[in-house]
């Protein structure tokens, strides 16, 4: 009780004009609440949902905690909290795309399939952490954004027309619709990221926000909480469907 009253005091901290730190307390708050809502309902679903309901609660927890650290960097720093945001992507986004072989595993999904999807995430990640903070000048942030956004696209191939989508398709129902709407988080919810890229490297679009402290930071977390939560609600939604 000690601890959590002392977060509430601390979250009093927050200026009221300070938008950005806004969002990361109230990102972090309902990713907490929605890790809640997933590990609490685990047990309601039948046992071959259960992992994949378990998943969406650890991507949503450990966005709430790493929200919460990047909450207390820019209140002490007034700057994006890039390596901690990294860290947080590094962790979720494979295991969100761990979801795509969790729900197709009862249509035959191979965890090769799986290994590649982590693989892909794992390389857009990394490429990204470099050209955006590592290799910042010359040909660096190019060249690190095309082999990030190569991986994504290979990503996006695979889930709308490759061996996932295949697998979805045969499986048919509340399978494939769960499967076309986490394709869409992908391509569209994610869509978020390599403009977040760009307009945070120099020599690309780096004033398309024109000049606004933190509107990146903005945009990143309310669409962290979109695709994060979001993801977990489709699959639960199918775990309900499937009873």
């Amino acid at each position: 009780m000690e601890k959590f009253l002392s977060l509430i005091v601390t979250a009093g901290s927050v200026d009221t004009a300070d938008y950005v730190g806004f969002t990361f307390f109230v990102g972090c708050m309902a990713m907490m609440a929605a890790s809640a809502f997933f590990f609490l309902s685990m047990n309601s679903h039948d046992n071959k949902w259960r992992t994949s309901i378990l998943v969406s609660g650890l991507i949503t927890f450990i966005a709430a905690v790493h929200y919460w650290y990047m909450r207390e960097y820019w209140l002490e720093n007034q700057t994006s909290p890039t390596f901690f945001r990294y860290v947080d992507w590094i962790l979720t986004v494979p295991l969100m795309c761990v979801e795509f072989y969790l729900i197709l595993k009862p249509a035959g999904a191979s965890t090769k399939m799986m290994w590649r999807l982590i693989l892909l995430s794992t390389i857009m990640l990394v490429g990204g952490y470099l050209g955006e903070a590592v290799y910042t000048t010359g040909v660096g942030p190019a060249a690190w954004g095309l082999v990030s956004g190569i991986a994504y696209f290979v990503i996006v191939y695979d889930i709308w027309m490759g061996e996932a989508k295949k697998l979805a398709t045969s499986a048919g129902g509340a399978t494939l619709s769960a499967h076309n709407m986490l394709a869409k988080f992908v391509l569209i919810g994610w869509a978020i990221y390599p403009v977040g890229y760009m307009a945070g490297t120099e020599g690309w679009y780096s004033g398309i926000f024109g000049g606004l402290e933190g509107s990146m930071d903005v945009l990143y977390n309310i669409g962290d909480a979109i695709n994060k939560i979001g993801f977990g609600l489709v699959v639960y939604n199918l775990a309900v469907q499937s009873k």
